[in-house]
């Protein structure tokens, strides 16, 4: 990326670094945490080196750009990572759910099929039935009407034949004084009486 030069520059490239942490060396030679401070160093008052404020700036720019780029990177790596993971699980339960389904559905197809033809057969026999049903009523109802029908007419010929019976016994201007000689000889009594026990008692001839 850039390549800092000189020990000024790595001082302030120390110095523009994020302070997320205490970093401690594991190493610091061969002196320990414990020993004294040599006495040629004693007194001795260290002393930062100037730094170029153009150069913090320039250096601060570089490297927020290289987090930036980095964490770029590493978003993209793992995201490019995640998907190949997501298509090798996912694409195989995807196909395998895919035939499940198509195999699902072949079978649900098949059995509204049956299902169709089962109520079609019984809405033909059941039309059937009806057709049938409503000729057996309209032949019954026809046998009906001609029964009324010859009761009706024979009913009409004992009134006919009452009545040509009768009419032996109207009478007429041509048997007029037969019959009138015929009631003269034969007289009749309509009187009756009934007693107590509701016997009626009839006379034929007058007193």
């Amino acid at each position: 990326m850039f390549q800092v030069i000189g020990g000024r520059g790595v001082q302030a490239a120390r110095l523009l670094a994020p302070r997320s942490a205490v970093l401690v060396e594991a190493v610091r030679g061969r002196k320990s945490r414990t020993d004294p401070v040599a006495k040629s160093k004693e007194g001795r008052i260290k002393v930062p080196p100037p730094v170029d404020p153009v150069e913090m700036v320039v250096l601060k720019e570089r490297f927020t750009e290289y987090q930036l780029i980095l964490r770029a990177l590493r978003l993209e790596f793992k995201e490019e990572v995640l998907r190949k993971k997501y298509e090798q699980e996912m694409g195989s339960m995807a196909e395998e759910r895919a035939r499940k389904e198509a195999k699902e559905h072949q079978a649900l197809m098949a059995f509204n099929n049956q299902e169709n033809q089962r109520l079609l057969q019984l809405r033909i026999l059941r039309i059937q039935n009806e057709k049938e049903e409503a000729e057996r009523k309209k032949v019954e109802a026809a046998i009906q009407r001609e029964q009324e029908q010859q009761e009706f007419i024979k009913e009409k010929e004992k009134e006919i034949l009452k009545l040509q019976e009768d009419v032996k016994n109207f009478i007429t201007l041509e048997n007029l004084d037969e019959r009138i000689e015929e009631a003269l000889d034969k007289p009749k009594n309509y009187n009756f009486a009934i007693n107590k026990k509701g016997q009626v008692f009839k006379e034929t001839t007058l007193q």
